[in-house]
């Protein structure tokens, strides 16, 4: 999800990476109308979750593991793809309670409902146990979380801290980073197993069965020394705050991770463009397919540019966006973006089963590219993200499975739709050309 308001967090990201750069591998809706419904639909089963019969109900069904694809083994490191919150929160919680030395978590949507308070129970427990738990969450994706739900971590002897507080009166409160968001979805057990993409741990992603919003997304799992980049990059959000916990481990070496990169967008307290280039430059040597999915598609010219010309050259580009989304104004933006994209003989598609909020993408059926980036200006410029490009054949074969499965449940977007009413085009227009700020 992508709450719009934004605030302050600390610009962050592994100054310790030395991977090399994935882009210098060997990887040389329904109707229109109806992809911009004006609204999600809400997740009625949270009220019916809170008395104490559906709680207990839930309690024992909630994040049942559903079997996830088999591991794919790239160098040292071992990957899967989890499908969707009925595959990757029973992965998450099966890792925490195997933890021996250490939990990290950086989050940036924690819901004050049913999922939330199990990873917070699964915390509370390991660090009972004596392990070491340091949790991230921020100030504007975890709107709804108070303090005091944090209260018996916190007793318990484990670490948490809020990335760019919003109230005024916060000691890391600073009004002039407003747009700036910690946006990563990271989980990493004792440096050995970690957990990168777009879920969030809240309800809306658990599945519909188990009183959840059902919402499509994907993460990623790793096995191997590539868990301790991600780890890098978690730990230095507490070292850039002024804290010295927990202590930041050297990066592995590239040789240990071949064909697998992890991707930060800031690097020590200044921007850095590598999930940009590397999105950028997969797009310009692409040379059979193209393969998008991503629920908040505004991406620049430079990016549509590059689309356009791949299309030229023969490319097949296929994107798939929300047939319903959180976000009403996004949407809008979307709507004109999409239609020229269609228009130029682009195939587009609207995803109709449920929300979507995954953003992968995968590049002549071999160089996959996951995580919490968007392709829109904030994920670019302001927000904390971080992906895994993996350069596989095998691995890609999975994940394209994976997006022809939700094609199944996805329209194509028709050309020669009748425009909306004037004055909904006129939002659309100016949502459009503001998208930066969207």
């Amino acid at each position: 999800m992508r709450q719009r308001g934004r605030n302050d967090v600390a610009i962050v990201g592994s100054s310790q990476l030395s991977v090399a750069d994935p882009v210098h591998s060997r990887f040389d809706l329904r109707r229109l109308p109806g992809i911009f419904r004006q609204r999600a639909p809400q997740v009625h089963a949270q009220r019916a979750c809170l008395d104490s019969g559906s709680r207990r109900r839930h309690s024992a069904r909630v994040l049942e593991p559903e079997r996830a694809d088999s591991s794919h083994t790239i160098g040292a490191n071992r990957v899967r793809l989890l499908r969707d919150g009925k595959q990757a929160f029973p992965a998450m919680l099966e890792a925490i309670d195997r933890a021996e030395r250490e939990i990290v978590l950086e989050m940036y949507w924690i819901g004050h409902d049913l999922v939330g308070k199990r990873f917070r129970d699964a915390l509370v427990a390991k660090a009972l146990a004596g392990i070491s738990v340091f949790v991230t969450y921020d100030g504007v994706g975890s709107l709804g979380l108070f303090r005091s739900f944090w209260v018996p971590l916190t007793r318990a002897g484990g670490h948490v801290l809020e990335s760019g507080p919003v109230a005024p009166w916060r000691r890391r409160f600073r009004l002039l980073r407003l747009p700036f968001r910690d946006h990563r979805k990271i989980l990493v057990v004792d440096g050995e197993r970690a957990f990168c993409g777009g879920l969030n741990l809240a309800l809306q992603w658990l599945p519909t069965e188990q009183g959840g919003g059902g919402w499509r997304d994907d993460m990623i799992e790793i096995r191997g020394p590539a868990a301790l980049e991600l780890r890098a990059i978690a730990c230095e959000v507490w070292w850039r705050l002024g804290y010295d916990r927990p202590a930041i481990a050297a990066a592995p070496p590239p040789e240990a991770t071949p064909r697998l990169w992890v991707l930060a967008n800031r690097i020590a307290e200044r921007p850095n463009r590598r999930i940009r280039r590397t999105y950028l430059l997969a797009v310009r040597r692409a040379r059979s397919s193209i393969d998008i999915t991503n629920p908040y598609f505004l991406p620049g010219p430079l990016f549509l540019r590059a689309l356009r010309a791949a299309h030229d050259r023969g490319v097949r580009v296929r994107l798939l966006v929300p047939g319903v989304s959180d976000v009403w104004l996004v949407n809008l933006a979307m709507r004109e973006v999409v239609h020229k994209l269609a228009r130029y003989g682009i195939s587009i598609y609207a995803y109709g089963r449920s929300v979507l909020h995954a953003k992968t993408a995968i590049l002549d059926q071999r160089f996959v590219i996951c995580g919490s980036h968007n392709l829109d200006a904030f994920s670019w410029r302001f927000d904390l993200e971080a992906n895994v490009a993996v350069d596989d054949a095998d691995f890609a074969a999975a994940i394209t499975q994976s997006f022809e499965r939700d094609l199944r449940d996805a329209t194509r977007l028709e050309t020669n739709i009748p425009p909306p009413p004037w004055g909904l085009s006129l939002v659309a227009w100016l949502a459009t050309r503001f998208r930066t700020y969207l």
